[in-house]
């Protein structure tokens, strides 16, 4: 079974949340109601978008592990505008403190029409423009995606997975889940 689903804002990507004492955090439990069913990788807390959950180990591990260099792609709105040269940057690899990241397909793009609102929204400095990147990569080091957009002086403001490998977030609404 595979699952696709559409991570809210401020939603863990795990069934359960043992430090969250005051039940404030919400989890995949509040949306997803099929047993025997596991994240295939995460998405942090403050990113959106698509998590792939199945009961195959395999699908699993061929999904998140690195070794299998599956592509994922990111819509990333940056604070600033980058120039050609900084997206040259994370099309050959950022040395960040855990290694070089594997060079990057990106590319600017425009504001997602189809893009819902967040909740809450994102914070905005009026003496600042921000702008959207999109970004394939196929490795999952730990806040990768916010950290290169970083090392090149572009702060990440919001990060929603639209894609891995196949399987795409379509119009999947943020809570929503489609089982194939």
């Amino acid at each position: 079974m595979i699952i696709l689903f559409n991570k809210p804002f401020n939603v863990l990507t795990q069934f359960t949340d043992k430090s969250n004492v005051a039940n404030e955090r919400k989890t995949l439990s509040d949306y997803i109601n099929i047993k025997q069913v596991y994240p295939a990788g995460r998405l942090d807390l403050d990113s959106e978008g698509l998590v792939i959950l199945t009961d195959d180990g395999r699908l699993q591990s061929k999904i998140s592990s690195p070794k299998f260099k599956v592509e994922k792609t990111y819509l990333v709105q940056v604070e600033g505008i980058p120039e050609e040269k900084n997206l040259d940057t994370l099309r050959r690899g950022i040395e960040l403190k855990d290694g070089l990241t594997k060079p990057a397909k990106a590319k600017a793009v425009e504001e997602p029409k189809w893009l819902w609102d967040r909740k809450p929204p994102i914070r905005v400095r009026k003496s600042v423009a921000d702008s959207w990147i999109e970004l394939k990569i196929s490795e999952g080091k730990n806040r990768q995606v916010r950290r290169m957009t970083a090392n090149i002086g572009f702060p990440t403001l919001r990060l929603i997975r639209t894609s891995i490998g196949e399987w795409k977030l379509g119009d999947l609404k943020p809570g929503d889940l489609h089982v194939l």
